[in-house]
């Protein structure tokens, strides 16, 4: 049997890797250029699955307009892009990524971190224009002794955890889905959002975007933070308020962000850019070509596995918590 896939995403996954599992069960495959709903509700609407990454909305509209879908695929891990509820309500079945790039993104928050507690960035522009003045990253603290906060303490968080341990350092978490013995498992305290933000030296975001995460970087929780402290997020850009930060930082209530999500992608013309206190990546922490290979064949077969009838590896459920 034939089946048509409409693929919204043609950087992110690995084109050969795509159309070799593809090409295995006979199916057509769509490519569109275009992300927005109206575009991709015209391209689904006789199509079997659709895949799309982070910068595709699979809205409830999109849903609606597929007269035979049956599986959405996220080339990815979060879903706050796709209408699971909707999905769900419809019969069609939601499939993520959610281990692929683990290593990947706990690698990045540690280099982020290290970035912006080094003054990395600064030092190496500072060189470059010529310069050899060891001051200009003034003043830089030391790892050790910091106090690390996780927020949520998933999968990303927990392998965060425990790249952390040998550095001399104390690691929170807040996550109320989380099972204790789990944060106990890798010597990691479990604590308040509220605790998280009074006593972390570093505060790195691991959490999904939800109604219940979004904006939950306020000016009210950096007003909590130390002075000092570092803000850290490869998660989802809408868990912090850009403005809010941006006040923070330049009146010295915050001592610096490392960012690799933003709340608008891309960001534009950031005022966030103008400060050496902040570092940016663009959205790539997930990324190695090992990780991207992964990623492909990872969603690409779990598709596969609803349109023939069995049972999907990585069914995304509304009911679940952070996942």
């Amino acid at each position: 049997m034939s089946y048509k896939v409409v693929v919204s995403d043609t950087k992110v996954m690995d084109g050969e890797t795509r159309a070799a599992v593809l090409d295995a069960v006979d199916a057509t495959v769509e490519t569109i250029a275009s992300k927005e709903p109206a575009a991709v509700a015209r391209a689904v609407k006789d199509a079997d699955a659709v895949i799309v990454d982070a910068g595709t909305q699979v809205t409830a509209e999109v849903i609606d307009a597929a007269d035979s879908l049956k599986v959405v695929g996220r080339a990815g891990i979060g879903v706050d892009n796709i209408d699971v509820q909707a999905a769900v309500e419809a019969g069609v079945t939601v499939v993520n990524v959610p281990e692929y790039s683990v290593e990947e993104v706990s690698t990045h928050t540690f280099a982020l971190v290290l970035a912006c507690l080094r003054k990395i960035p600064t030092l190496d522009r500072s060189v470059k224009r010529g310069e050899w003045e060891w001051a200009v990253g003034q003043p830089i603290r030391r790892l050790a002794g910091s106090t690390v906060g996780l927020v949520a303490f998933g999968k990303l968080a927990s392998r965060f955890a425990a790249k952390l341990r040998g550095f001399d350092v104390d690691v929170i978490a807040y996550d109320p889905y989380a099972p204790e013995y789990r944060m106990g498992d890798l010597d990691v305290e479990s604590v308040t959002f509220e605790t998280l933000l009074s006593d972390s030296d570093i505060v790195s975001l691991h959490a999904p975007l939800t109604d219940e995460t979004r904006g939950m970087i306020d000016a009210d929780a950096l007003d909590q933070m130390h002075d000092d402290a570092l803000l850290v997020n490869t998660a989802r850009g809408g868990l912090v308020d850009e403005t809010a930060l941006y006040d923070a930082l330049v009146s010295s209530d915050l001592g610096g962000a490392g960012l690799d999500v933003r709340e608008a992608e891309p960001p534009g013309d950031s005022p966030l850019h103008d400060l050496d206190s902040v570092v940016c990546t663009p959205h790539v922490a997930w990324y190695s070509e090992a990780s991207r290979v992964e990623l492909t064949q990872t969603v690409t077969e779990d598709v596969i596995r609803v349109l023939r009838g069995e049972a999907p590896e990585n069914p995304i459920d509304p009911e679940t918590g952070w996942f």
